[in-house]
Order: structure tokens, then C-alpha cells, then sequence
């Protein structure tokens, strides 16, 4: 008789979902702080009245199933050598990963993910019987690679391997050694290579946009979003960059889960992703990177109960605390007693961390950091 499978929740998800609505302070988000409509369409120039006319007077109609070509278009002009052939719009970076491991991965295969990460193939490889080895990125080297950890955990047998560049959710950015490591290792096997760089474009140390794996080696999907460094969550637009062929493959995925994404988020991101608009959009999220990191870094230095390691990009980052507390008890009675809410790293495999949202004003993010330390000054 088949037994079934215990369905694996996607807890940190699901806990995001639950709280980050009922608080006063939420440092749960991932991104930076949201782009108003008519912000966005500010940054083209031009008669702002009339482009909100004409975006008053689109039909909400079905865009096209794949993404609309201009978009595709914008998408592929970042990746070098891509077309619009290449590139899948999906809904957020969520459906490109999910749609990517239905796609090239088998019941059975073997995977490896980079730990920590955004936890998505935590749960999928269980939910959908794929077996599942990880390699780290370990704190006491500044985030620096396990390069041995790498090699052992791409077996000959590894078929798809995940990283996420900058990182989630410790904002480091992978050295050139490092990438070339993944990149060898991959093929060393015949691996496809998941490359989720949804914060580059948010980096903090330098105005280079990190490198895209795209291009590195042909079996990459490359998956990005309008979500963390262009500030514009709510489209719900993502998309994978990748072979042709394999893109259409993952299409057809689609046709079967979501269809497509919507007219007004197809529209939105063409004109936030034009080379016009683009280059404003990060410019403004690197202002907020750099300036809440500052916040985040003069609040760790007037306690002696926390470290925090610089992130190189995003709007997050990984802070180490001393309590003796379970990270995902100290965020619940963080919600309980002082209305503020961030991240456990229990939920991406390291207790004794928890996610922290900078990328906000900075009058904002300072209160949920003193609700924070108030909370470990509690608990002593």
C-alpha cells in the first residue's frame, strides 16, 4: 500500500505571511522600502499626468502567457548574449525557482544548495522527492565559501545545483575564485546551475552591478525580480534567463501553474527595467543599502550582545546574538511584547541569528532596532 509523504511547510513563508501585517515594526522584509506607482513613472521624465492617464486607461486583459516582448526585451538586454527567447516571466523569483526544479530536475535526482539561502529548496526537494546535499558559507571566515564542502556535496550524481549571489541572508557577494568553483563544479558533473541573484543591482560596497552567472557556462538559469533591488514587490514579476529550449520547457510548466503574470505588472517592469529608468531605481536602493546599513552597524557597536558582518549588498543582514534564546522564540516574543518583527536564522539553519531588514527610513529602521535590544536587554 503507497504511503503518502508528510507534506513540508515552507515555515519561514509561512510565518512572514502570519505576522508581518499585525505590527507596528516589520524588519522581516527582504527588499528595500517600495516604490509608489507614480514614483516609478516620475522616473521616466516626461509628462508624468499622462503616463498615469495611459496606465488608468490599460485593459486588464491577459498579458502574453511568457512575458510581453517589450519586457522580455528589457530583461534580456542585462544578460549578455541573451534575447528575448531566453527569458520567462514568472510570477516573482518564487515560480522561476519552482518551475526551474520541475523543469530539469527528475523524482529521485540529486541536488545541492548553498547554505544558508533563501529556504524555498529546503522544502521542495523533500515535497517533490528530490534528494538534497548543501554546502556553506561559513560565518567564521567572513561568509567565505566551504570550497571543500562544494566538491563533496556535487556528487557525480548532482544534477542541479542552487546558489544565491548577493546572498540571502547574509549579503555577501561571491568572490571570483568562489564563482568559478560553482561554475566548475557544475560541470564537472553536467549540473544545471541556479543562479538566484535577485539582490544584485542592491549593492552597498561598490556601484559595479554583481556579475551574472549567465553566460558563465551553458546549462545556467539565471533568475532574477523586481522584488529586492528595484523596490517594486508588489508586481509580483520575475523571470528566469536561460537556453532557449529550456526556457520553453518551463513554459509549458507554466501553462499548467499560473498561466502568466498580469498586464499592469508586465507594463510596470518594462518601464522600471528601461535603460532610462533603471539606473534611477538603483541609485535610490543603494541610498537606502548604505544608509540603513549605517543605522543597523551603530546600534551593533553600542552592544556588546550582538555581531553583524557587513554585508556587501542587499537591504538585509545576518546579526549574531549572545542570548541564550531560540531565534525563533526571541521573534516570537519580539512580536508579543514590543510589536516588531523580524527574521529567525533557525529558518535558514543557523540558531543564534536573525534576519534584519535595513533597507527602510531611517527613523523606522531605528525604532525596530531598539525594540530589538530592548528585548535582549530583557532577557539578559
Amino acid at each position: 500500500m503507497a504511503t503518502t509523504r508528510p507534506f513540508v511547510e515552507f515555515k519561514l513563508e509561512r510565518l512572514l505571511s502570519a505576522h508581518e501585517n499585525e505590527v507596528e515594526i516589520n524588519l522581516s522584509e527582504s527588499g528595500v522600502h517600495p516604490l509608489t506607482m507614480r514614483g516609478l513613472l516620475a522616473m521616466k521624465g516626461g509628462d508624468l499626468g499622462a503616463d498615469l492617464a495611459a496606465i488608468a486607461a490599460t485593459e486588464l486583459n491577459y498579458p502574453q502567457a511568457n512575458g510581453d516582448l517589450e519586457l522580455r526585451e528589457a530583461i534580456a538586454r542585462w544578460y549578455p548574449g541573451a534575447t528575448a527567447a531566453n527569458v520567462l516571466v514568472t510570477v516573482g523569483a518564487i515560480q522561476a525557482n519552482f518551475t526551474s526544479l520541475l523543469t530539469v530536475t527528475a523524482p529521485g535526482d540529486a541536488i545541492a544548495v548553498m547554505q544558508p539561502n533563501y529556504q524555498q529548496f529546503w522544502g521542495l526537494a523533500q515535497n517533490l522527492e528530490r534528494t538534497m546535499s548543501t554546502f556553506s558559507l561559513k560565518p567564521h571566515r567572513d561568509w567565505a565559501l566551504d570550497l571543500d564542502e562544494l566538491q563533496d556535496a556535487v556528487a557525480p550524481e548532482t544534477s542541479f545545483v542552487a546558489v544565491v549571489n548577493p546572498n540571502n541572508p547574509t549579503g555577501r557577494i561571491m568572490r571570483a575564485d568562489e564563482r568559478a568553483a560553482v561554475v566548475a563544479a557544475a560541470e564537472r558533473t553536467g549540473a544545471w546551475l541556479l543562479a538566484d541573484e535577485v539582490y544584485a543591482g542592491a549593492e552597498r560596497v561598490t556601484d559595479e552591478f554583481t556579475q551574472t552567472f549567465y553566460g558563465q557556462y551553458e546549462k545556467v538559469l539565471a533568475i532574477g525580480s523586481t522584488s529586492k533591488a528595484y523596490g517594486l514587490p508588489g508586481l509580483r514579476i520575475g523571470w528566469v534567463v536561460g537556453p532557449a529550449d529550456v526556457v520553453a520547457r518551463m513554459w509549458a510548466w507554466q501553462d499548467y501553474i499560473t498561466i502568466c503574470t498580469t498586464c499592469l505588472g508586465n507594463k510596470l517592469a518594462a518601464v522600471a527595467l528601461s535603460p532610462a529608468v533603471r539606473p534611477r531605481i538603483l541609485e535610490r536602493t543603494r541610498g537606502y543599502v548604505r544608509r540603513g546599513f549605517d543605522n543597523v552597524a551603530r546600534w551593533a557597536a553600542g552592544r556588546d550582545d550582538v555581531e553583524v558582518l557587513p554585508p556587501d549588498a542587499a537591504a538585509i543582514c545576518f546579526v549574531r546574538y549572545a542570548a541564550a534564546i531560540n531565534s525563533t522564540e526571541f521573534v516570537m516574543r519580539l512580536l508579543r511584547e514590543k510589536s516588531a518583527f523580524v527574521a529567525p536564522g533557525d529558518l535558514f539553519g543557523l540558531d543564534g541569528h536573525l534576519r534584519v531588514s535595513f533597507g527602510l527610513p531611517d527613523e523606522y529602521v531605528r525604532e525596530g532596532l531598539a525594540r530589538i535590544g530592548e528585548l535582549l536587554d530583557d532577557i539578559g
